[in-house]
């Protein structure tokens, strides 16, 4: 089975305590977003191992290393779908990257839920605990729009925000998860995003609802190429531009695909990588 598997961006991410165990509590607006991977998973023979490969483009390989073995979380997922299940066969699974990693999309994440996807749609199993194996693994699950809380486990979807015209740019930083978080703990009186006004503002169908659009980890990362990203985009017209995740990709809200193609154009003069898109309601697309 071939699917595409959808980026998701955070409309609005804000860091609310530390629990004991070291995680970290959050309010966030979740968006699927118009940028895949694809991904291809076939079932093989029996006592047969996990078996991933990738395709990465250039662009993306040079700053942004993904494994392709055990460590791969698409691998995780298989195995555990393939374990609790009790099949005894193999798996391969094939991963052509759109979507760059240590950007904030949950690149990893959605190729993780598009292999459970996948093993369950072929097999007619579920695998019991997906947010295991990552804290947004379950949201590619559904898609669409999201107020998460928690340590992102807990996901209420809330009003379409689809089709919507965004473009996603990211420099040739990278920003570790693990490394945001101690920052974000070390900042002093941050300015907190309001996510859950966000969330009632969708909700309601309010005017303007990017507004509340914001990312408590901008204050913490402070990178020279996110600040380079969005005036860029503000310069070609964006309603809102933010940092998405932990970083370090950032997304511009655009009125209008002309305005946005220009802000691609103008990115790609100056090395980033950048491409147009619309918020969408689902992660999944099947191919075949």
């Amino acid at each position: 089975m071939k699917i595409k598997t959808a980026a998701k961006i955070n409309l609005a991410l804000d860091v609310t305590g530390k629990l004991p165990n070291g995680y970290h509590t959050i309010e966030s607006v979740f968006q699927t977003i118009g940028l895949y991977d694809e991904v291809t998973v076939e079932m093989t023979e029996p006592h047969s191992p996990v078996i991933v490969t990738c395709e990465v483009p250039d662009e993306f390989s040079q700053s942004d290393p993904i494994p392709c073995d055990e460590r791969n979380i698409a691998y995780k997922a298989a195995k555990a779908f393939l374990d609790e299940n009790n099949f005894i066969s193999g798996c391969r699974i094939h991963i052509k990257k759109g979507i760059p990693s240590q950007a904030g999309m949950g690149g990893g994440s959605t190729d993780a839920a598009a292999v459970i996807y996948c093993l369950s749609k072929m097999t007619g199993e579920k695998l019991a605990a997906p947010e295991k194996l990552g804290a947004d693994v379950p949201f590619f699950l559904t898609g669409g729009t999201a107020y998460v809380e928690g340590i992102g486990e807990k996901i209420t979807s809330i009003s379409d925000y689809s089709g919507r015209i965004l473009v996603i740019a990211k420099g040739k930083e990278g920003v570790s998860t693990a490394e945001a978080y101690r920052s974000i703990d070390s900042l002093a009186n941050p300015l907190h995003p309001q996510a859950k006004k966000l969330a009632e503002a969708i909700n309601s169908a309010e005017p303007n609802v990017h507004r509340y659009f914001g990312n408590l980890f901008e204050q913490a990362v402070q990178l020279e190429e996110v600040d380079h990203i969005k005036s860029v985009m503000f310069d070609c017209g964006a309603l809102s531009a933010v940092m998405t995740g932990s970083g370090s990709a950032v997304f511009g809200l655009f009125e209008n695909s002309a305005a946005a193609g220009e802000c691609v154009t103008e990115l790609k003069k100056l090395s980033f990588f950048a491409q147009q898109c619309k918020t969408v309601d689902n992660a999944f697309i099947e191919l075949e």
